[in-house]
């Protein structure tokens, strides 16, 4: 009986095998990691981005064109003319543009989808609402399951095909904004 037993588990066990992929993840000795579909991960954003730009342009140009024509009698014959002309033109032009920016967050996301390569697609959001200011911060992109740190983190720069957006709307957006006769005359001209 015993043997019949050992010979239909086994059977089983081969009828019915398992993803040792899938099965990787699962370690008794290390903590579990996202990586299917609807697990959650914490992604670190930590971005900055600091870009400047500096054009300066001098030109000149000068021309002069002169003609004498004068007339004496007393001492020669010959008349002397003077007529003279003169152009200058001169341009100089310097432009500065410079844009920095640091954004600092943590925001819980979800694995949408795992690719066959075992890379993950993840997306996200979280609202944050103080005093009337609401902030929305959304997150998308690609996540390799190696990135995946041990506490289930992600930090922002290991994302591919990252997108992440900050909106805000509240007293303090509507006051950045202009008003609705600015907006008109803006239109106008």
């Amino acid at each position: 009986m015993k043997k019949i037993f050992l010979i239909s588990v086994l059977l089983l066990a081969t009828a019915f095998p398992q993803n040792m992929r899938k099965n990787s993840y699962y370690s008794l000795f290390s903590d579990q990691k996202a990586s299917i579909i609807g697990d959650a991960i914490t992604i670190i954003v930590v971005e900055s981005s600091l870009a400047t730009n500096r054009a300066k342009t001098n030109s000149s140009r000068e021309s002069d064109l002169g003609f004498n024509l004068a007339g004496t009698v007393n001492t020669t014959d010959v008349p002397e003319v003077d007529l003279g002309i003169g152009s200058n033109n001169e341009f100089n032009g310097s432009g500065s543009t410079e844009s920095s920016g640091m954004i600092q967050t943590k925001i819980s996301a979800t694995i949408d989808s795992v690719l066959d390569n075992g890379n993950m697609l993840i997306s996200g959001s979280k609202k944050i609402s103080i005093n009337g200011e609401e902030q929305l911060i959304n997150i998308k992109g690609i996540v390799r399951t190696s990135d995946v740190r041990a506490d289930n983190s992600v930090l922002s720069y290991n994302i591919s095909d990252a997108e992440i957006s900050f909106e805000g709307s509240g007293l303090i957006d509507d006051a950045q904004s202009p008003g609705w006769l600015t907006k008109f005359f803006h239109w106008i001209f």
